[in-house]
């Protein structure tokens, strides 16, 4: 990877970790109060994996691998 994208890749990372620990607690709110689904999930999911993928491209050489 080029160093220039070390920093960035890492803070992505810290953004990734946030948007996972903000699903798990609305999911442990949701299972503590018998609750389905909460609202959120879905669309933390999405942007947790657009994150992944924006780290997936700086990784890779080229940035056209995936």
């Amino acid at each position: 990877m080029d160093g220039n994208y070390d920093g960035l890749v890492d803070r992505l990372q810290t953004v990734v970790d946030d948007l996972d620990q903000i699903s798990f607690d609305q999911l442990r709110e949701a299972s503590a109060d018998r609750k389905g689904r909460p609202v959120d999930d879905k669309r933390l999911t999405q942007a947790r994996r657009a994150v992944e993928k924006a780290i997936r491209l700086l990784r890779s050489d080229s940035g056209l691998d995936e």
